[in-house]
């Protein structure tokens, strides 16, 4: 986790959240109660509540993202829980967090309105005009508290319900000038079996963002707000691997604890999906303030563990390792010259994915490309202009003849990425042949 340097982690969700009674995480744990937890039908025994997540989170070398329940509960619990996590003593929420051994106040200040408010799965869904009141007031009522606060507050599950994308428009027309950003989710599959397919899903990601920005850009303008809500796209990933075995534990119905739910092992395939989504999510940084992979260890996770056992980094680890490490600073607008293809759903699909960020420092030029071409490799050739001399000081390259090859415990370095030497820089311009089906990080000093 500390590798991975997450600038936030959000807690605690997700479909969980909107039937969680926050209290029941905190106080001596021998007294705090067994739940049944009605999103993922199993028991929640509270072992760890947000104390203990905020502890972890230090350990972890990130911040707590924090969700209120917005589904079976509403403003007062949302303002008492922030009470409890952010104010310093004297009052009666405040005073308890003390007393539970927590003497200094968390002091949150990234906090969502509840979670896919918009799916009828969710406890406690309603209407876009219903949540929107309800995310407007009670975001008045925390802003009350500390007017500092950035708040989330919930957009669509997925860019195919069908309340998309007038549920952005109907929440926002209520609450835009209370919220600082809005929700979108989005989970990717490849259950058909087909790569190209697969691969250019990233292409309905970009047109997603440009949707919900246009839907912001309408409602600023109907309200004559001077302020852009920003886009949280605070559940991403690849997520299908394990619905068999997700299926077949919930169809047991015996409520149990911690289930091995959602533990999809992922594939090399996987690492180009993941590659191209967040280079799409570089790319649309002018939108994307906040971007929360889904989730970290063992459920949809870059890290694996075994029950008293080894901890590895699943295939996927590594694009998201490398964005994290290298994606912060200003993304750059390139402007990208190659062939494409048609899949069954998207038009001109490119076969070159590349998006670039120049260092906060401004010292250094990272590209992270993804070549989607099963049988050709492709030549990236970049102009580097308005930049000094430039010097390679990294090129990390991913591939493998196995598209499901994976990461196990037993072999926890069947995909791993290995340095190459094969970009050339001359003539003000970087050049280098990515090969088929690759994801590439090419880092230069500027």
């Amino acid at each position: 986790m500390r590798e991975l340097d997450t600038p936030y982690c959000r807690y605690p969700g997700g479909n969980f959240v909107s039937a969680y009674n926050w209290e029941d995480g905190v106080g001596p744990r021998s007294e705090r109660p067994v739940r049944l937890d009605l999103a993922w039908r199993t028991r929640e025994a509270n072992q760890i509540g947000v104390n203990e997540f905020v502890d972890w989170c230090k350990k972890a070398n990130t911040k707590p993202m924090l969700a209120v329940n917005l589904g079976s509960r509403g403003l007062d619990a949302a303002r008492n829980f922030l009470e409890y996590c952010n104010h310093p003593g004297g009052t009666y929420y405040s005073d308890l967090r003390r007393k539970h051994g927590w003497a200094n106040p968390h002091d949150v200040k990234l906090w969502c309105l509840g979670n896919e408010m918009d799916g009828p799965w969710q406890v406690g869904h309603k209407s876009a005009y219903e949540y929107g009141r309800l995310a407007d007031e009670t975001a008045k009522a925390m802003r009350g508290f500390d007017k500092s606060l950035e708040l989330v507050v919930c957009g669509s599950s997925n860019s195919d319900m069908k309340t998309y994308p007038d549920w952005e428009a109907q929440v926002l027309d209520q609450c835009y000038d209370s919220a600082d950003h809005i929700s979108l989710h989005m989970y990717f599959a490849n259950r058909e079996k087909n790569t190209l397919n697969y691969l250019a899903r990233a292409t309905k990601l970009d047109r997603y963002i440009t949707t919900i920005g246009g839907v912001i850009d309408y409602i600023k303008a109907k309200k004559r707000s001077k302020k852009t809500i920003g886009i949280s796209f605070d559940e991403w990933n690849v997520w299908y691997h394990s619905n068999q075995q997700d299926k077949e534990i919930l169809a047991r119905d015996e409520w149990p604890d911690a289930p091995h739910l959602l533990e999809d092992v992922y594939n090399f395939e996987d690492v180009l999906q993941v590659g191209g989504i967040l280079n799409t999510f570089i790319r649309r940084s002018d939108r994307v303030r906040i971007a929360c992979i889904a989730q970290l260890v063992n459920v949809i996770a870059p890290i694996m563990t075994e029950d008293g056992g080894a901890a590895w980094r699943q295939t996927i680890y590594y694009p998201f390792y490398y964005a994290s490490r290298y994606g912060r600073g200003s993304a750059l607008q390139l402007v990208v010259d190659g062939p494409t293809y048609d899949s069954d759903e998207e038009n001109e699909v490119p076969y070159l994915d590349v998006s670039a960020v120049q260092s906060e420092d401004g010292r250094s030029l990272t590209f992270f490309a993804v070549n989607r071409h099963p049988d050709s490799a492709l030549d990236l050739d970049v102009r580097l202009e308005g930049f000094g001399a430039a010097r390679l000081i990294e090129q990390v390259e991913m591939t493998h003849g196995d598209l499901e090859a994976v990461n196990t415990a037993r072999r926890p370095e069947t995909v791993v990425p290995a340095k190459v030497e094969s970009a050339k820089i001359e003539d003000g311009r970087v050049r280098a042949a990515l090969k088929p089906l690759s994801y590439n990080v090419i880092r230069l000093s500027v």
